[in-house]
């Protein structure tokens, strides 16, 4: 059994507890041999081919370093042509989640289970030939760079980024000047975690491929603003505020004491109680990204298919475009647990309530697992997943 004192020879043999302590938003950890032997699970040729299609966020950025400007950004998809007409060096492909496409990938994200899994983002995958890059940067995540194949070198500062310090009038986020403070040259099955924040660069010394594990946070813009927006929507446009029954006199333009308290309750009324809030948080952190939707599957399943399946001994997988989180309940009549998916609320009674961490730990789910506990509402929740397009079976899709 895995506890939080257990050593993880991912992170070179700390535990989650410790790395979460010395490691985790604070400073770099370089593992070497994190993963031995490790094989990435496409080729080059591949990953070229996720680029050329018009459903991949993909890009191309290429530089020159005798130009002015140096760097160059392209957006995908791209012609297959454009590929033979690259240069020997300096040039990268850059192909985001990649979890989406290649179900080894998508599976390889459990090593990465020692951290909350509703900030996970997404797997990317980098080509480059030697001397690719992306030029110097800081992300505002946290990531994971393991070295697919060939080598490439990291070089890092944590001095504080500021906007003042990015080259002006180019369409990337590149440093005007990169001190360089540490310098590694990672090899396949290396792992290098970076946190958010931390400038970075990544040159290739020979033809390699790196993937990017990567952990997103919301920013405190970002939740005031969805909070609030989804507080608006939910508002009355005919309620008003009204003058509180104490109010005293005062000089003209003064703004009394009543005033202000009054102001102040209404404002904090509308923050709603924690439970609320903690609903509306389960919700914001598994929507959707903006323009993303659900691939819904090419016949909707019914209660009765979906068990005959399972009792075939089919596996079910969770699709890799949507986010799933959960949480228990101690108080709430409408149910024990809470459970998220893509953005909607499903309330679970306690004798469904081991489906919820299944759901959102684990990214396959076999026949033996789901049939002890499948009750009829645990058996129309699936449906229901299934049907939205966060649900499927392989074997059913690839027959259909």
């Amino acid at each position: 059994m895995v506890t939080d004192d257990t050593p993880l020879p991912l992170l070179g043999g700390l535990s989650r507890r410790q790395f979460l302590r010395d490691y985790w938003q604070q400073q770099p950890l370089l593992v070497r041999q994190a993963l031995p032997g490790y094989q990435i699970p496409l080729s080059p040729e591949e990953l070229a081919g996720l680029a050329c299609d018009e459903e991949v966020e993909s890009r191309l950025i290429l530089h020159h370093p005798d130009q002015i400007p140096s760097w160059q950004l392209e957006h995908g998809p791209f012609p297959e042509q454009r590929f033979a007409t690259l240069p020997e060096r300096h040039w990268t492909l850059l192909v985001q989640e990649v979890n989406k496409h290649v179900p080894e990938l998508a599976l390889q994200q459990q090593w990465f289970d020692f951290l909350p899994g509703w900030r996970r983002d997404d797997v990317m995958v980098s080509y480059a030939p030697a001397e690719g890059g992306v030029g110097p940067h800081a992300d505002n995540y946290d990531v994971f760079l393991l070295q697919g194949y060939g080598h490439r070198r990291w070089s890092i500062h944590q001095q504080p980024v500021v906007a003042s310090d990015w080259l002006p009038d180019l369409p990337l986020r590149i440093l005007r000047h990169f001190p360089t403070e540490q310098s590694w040259v990672l090899a396949p099955g290396d792992l290098l975690y970076l946190p958010s924040g931390v400038a970075h660069w990544g040159v290739a010394e020979d033809p390699c491929m790196t993937l990017s594990f990567g952990f997103r946070a919301p920013s405190q813009q970002d939740l005031l603003a969805a909070y609030c927006a989804d507080t608006l929507a939910e508002l009355d446009p005919e309620q008003f505020y009204r003058d509180p029954a104490d109010l005293a006199p005062c000089q003209q333009g003064e703004i009394d004491v009543a005033s202000r308290a009054a102001v102040r309750r209404e404002l904090t009324a509308l923050l709603r109680d924690p439970a609320a809030i903690d609903h509306w948080f389960g919700r914001f952190a598994t929507e959707l990204r903006p323009g993303h939707t659900l691939p819904e599957p090419e016949q909707p399943i019914s209660a009765t298919e979906l068990q005959q399946w399972l009792q075939q001994g089919a596996t079910l997988w969770r699709s890799e475009y949507c986010r799933w989180g959960y949480y228990p309940t101690t108080d709430d009549e409408r149910a024990a647990v809470w459970l998220f998916v893509a953005g909607d609320a499903y309330p679970l009674t306690a004798g469904d309530a081991p489906l919820a961490p299944q759901l959102c730990g684990q990214r396959t789910l076999s026949a033996t697992e789901l049939l002890p506990q499948l009750s009829a509402t645990a058996l129309a929740l699936l449906v229901t997943l299934y049907n939205d397009g966060c649900l499927y079976f392989p074997q059913r899709e690839t027959a259909a």
